[in-house]
Formats: structure tokens, C-alpha cells, sequence
């Protein structure tokens, strides 16, 4: 089982620079980002959830947007 963990520092700055990208060359089964400074209404983008993952998306309730978790490929 392969997990990948990650300060992202900003999930939609992280997306412009390539993180999703690279993600699809890992071969990840568990992926877990932390700081992504936003809300699950910021996030439609469907870049935000990668093809072949689950994507769990969890508000902070004082800071904007703490954690996300892809789990279980779904190919």
C-alpha cells in the first residue's frame, strides 16, 4: 500500500503548479493533504477530485479548509 501525505500550503495553489499532475505518476492507494486554505465550495473544479480516487473533502470550523482525503482507487 502506497500513502502519500502533504503540507499543501493552499490546495488551489498546489493545483497550479503541477501537484495533480504529478499525483497521477504515484501510484497512490491513500492520499492525505492538510492545509488546503479552502472551502469545499471552492473546490469544483474537477481537478480537485483526481480519476480513480474517492475524494473526502473536511472544513475547518475556524480556519478556511484544513484536510483532504483520497482513499481507495477506484480503478
Amino acid at each position: 500500500m502506497r500513502i502519500i501525505t502533504l503540507n499543501a500550503n493552499g490546495i488551489r495553489s498546489a493545483a497550479r503548479k503541477g501537484f495533480f499532475e504529478w499525483l497521477e505518476t504515484q501510484d497512490a492507494d491513500v492520499v492525505c493533504i492538510q492545509e488546503t486554505k479552502a472551502q469545499v465550495d471552492q473546490l469544483a473544479d474537477p481537478v480537485f477530485r483526481p480519476h480513480g480516487f474517492h475524494s473526502h473533502y473536511f472544513d475547518a470550523e475556524k480556519k478556511a479548509g484544513w484536510k483532504l482525503l483520497f482513499d481507495g482507487k477506484t480503478t
